[in-house]
């Protein structure tokens, strides 16, 4: 049998002028930053591998610009990348924005289908998720500078059975960061926070011809559990060893809680959580008016729900959760792949403490594109007249849409969460009572958005329930659009509610208070 187990060096020399890469990851879930690393410094050194192409799903770098993860794609070695979230990818997001890279936004759950589709040897993916949103061709904001001429997707069909083609791409290197190989490599992933895609990733690969390169931290004995094994040999081309990689891009050492190898509870889960903050950061500063939008938009979660939880915002919900004492009476998850525990965010985002379920990313997609979630809480920068949001392109800024248009287009009940303004917007909180004591320079209601997330025919046609929560008040969606339906104590309705509005919304007959 071929060597498997080679070096760095050895893995570098696989990858060759012109190669399409798809990096396994998911945000800082196992992300094969050393391999990244490794491009760079060979591309540093001699100019090669050069005219790559880098697909992922989500994000795979480290926060700042200068990250050699990403290395390699913002100094040449790059033409395009095509990303689904590029929370981490500081360096990225800027030269495209710069327009020194070719750039491509598609749903992070759209890509995760998309290579399990290409595993399967289809040249396309149909599915309805994105109709009317930005990546729509119709609209073909999917393209996100002037070098960005290439067609990704399609309209096809007519009627009910309109949709969207998105084109399959030709993997030709896998990048995956895993937990062990055995001397044969297979492949485990059990110390890590998610697999994200490793499977379809590397059938994908293969299936192409190409080569799948896994960092692993230790190599084992035969003989693994098939059971335990996520990436067969038979798939596998490379292996290499990095002792020293990280459990999670952001921090060092090793948690048995974020990985399923221990699941705690009350009090113990609480000092786990406050563990991992201390390493990896809180998200932002969050103000007790983001508190206020948290504890309103909590009381719409029931028992026994299953419940998306986004980045921003609703990461207070689940800490909302927590808090009352109702972690083991509903069901949290994240697109990542996990089902209940409790939900990280910001640089954890992906990561959930104590979770029952890790699966592979597609698979929580299949379920939240079924329509499978009751309720999701999402993070919101715009809402126009009719109710559609952006959710994804904040003024100077490349997030990407991230699992935002496969959630929020399938689930049964939306609420998004937002601060009434932003950019300096002052105010305080006491429980009960809301005081906005400077507004913000920055309007969250719009006449008019510059792109959709979340597009309301598209609720319309499914019967969503929709609603928007902000600190001060709370809108529904309706046949008619907006309707106001509740308003906190010590909002003064004209001065902090209508006259922040370019137009004006309904407003319900009986306007109730909100509770928090």
């Amino acid at each position: 049998m071929r060597k498997k187990i080679i070096t760095m060096d050895e893995a570098m020399d696989l990858i060759k002028d012109g190669d399409t890469i798809w990096v396994n990851s998911f945000g800082g879930c196992a992300s094969p930053i050393d391999l990244n690393k490794a491009i760079t410094r060979r591309y540093r050194a001699t100019g090669h591998p050069k005219h790559l192409t880098v697909y992922s799903s989500f994000s795979f770098a480290e926060w700042r610009e200068d990250s050699d993860v990403e290395g390699y794609i913002c100094e040449g070695g790059a033409d395009c990348v095509v990303i689904g979230f590029f929370g981490s990818l500081y360096g990225t997001a800027k030269a495209i924005q710069e327009n020194r890279l070719e750039g491509y936004n598609l749903p992070g759950g759209v890509m995760s289908h998309m290579i399990r589709a290409a595993a399967c040897g289809q040249k396309g993916l149909f599915t309805k998720i994105g109709l009317n949103l930005f990546v729509d061709p119709r609209v073909g904001q999917y393209r996100l500078n002037e070098r960005s001429k290439r067609t990704l997707v399609h309209l096809v069909g007519e009627g009910d059975d309109l949709g969207l083609m998105y084109d399959c791409p030709n993997v030709d290197v896998a990048l995956l960061k895993a937990t062990y190989a055995d001397e044969r490599g297979n492949i485990t992933f059990e110390n890590e926070a998610a697999s994200v895609d490793c499977l379809s990733v590397a059938q994908a690969t293969h299936r192409n011809g190409g080569k799948v390169i896994v960092q692993v931290c230790r190599i084992v004995n035969n003989h693994m559990l098939p059971r335990s094994v996520n990436v067969p040999s038979a798939l596998v081309d490379a292996v290499v060893v990095v002792p020293e990689q990280k459990q999670l891009t952001a921090m060092d050492g090793f948690y048995d809680y974020i990985c399923g190898k221990y699941v705690p509870t009350g009090n113990i889960l609480r000092a786990c959580r406050d563990e991992i903050i201390s390493k990896i950061g809180e998200t932002s500063h969050r103000t007790d008016l983001h508190r206020a939008i948290a504890k309103r938009a909590f009381h719409e979660l029931k028992e026994g729900q299953i419940a998306n939880i986004g980045i921003g915002i609703p990461e207070l919900i689940a800490q909302e959760v927590l808090d009352r004492d109702m972690l083991d009476k509903v069901h949290l998850s994240v697109e990542s792949g996990h089902t209940g525990g409790l939900p990280l965010g910001g640089k954890g985002f992906g990561v959930s403490i104590g979770p029952d379920t890790m699966m592979d990313m597609a698979r929580q997609f299949d379920f939240y594109e079924g329509g499978g979630l009751d309720i999701c809480f999402i993070g919101t920068l715009q809402v126009d007249a009719k109710g559609n949001v952006n959710g994804h392109q904040a003024p100077g800024k490349l997030s990407g849409i991230g699992g935002f248009a496969n959630i929020s287009q399938t689930t049964k009940k939306v609420v998004f969460c937002m601060t009434f303004t932003s950019g300096g917007l002052e105010g305080s909180f006491d429980g009960h009572r809301v005081t906005i004591t400077k507004e913000g320079r920055i309007r969250k209601f719009q006449d008019a958005i510059p792109t959709r997330s979340f597009a309301v025919e598209n609720a319309y046609a499914i019967g969503q329930e929709v609603m928007y929560v902000t600190e001060r008040c709370v809108f529904r969606l309706t046949e008619d659009g907006l309707e106001l339906t509740e308003i906190a104590e010590g909002v003064d309705l004209q001065r902090d509610i209508l006259d922040q509005m370019p137009f004006r919304p309904k407003i319900a007959a009986e306007l109730k208070t909100m509770e928090f």
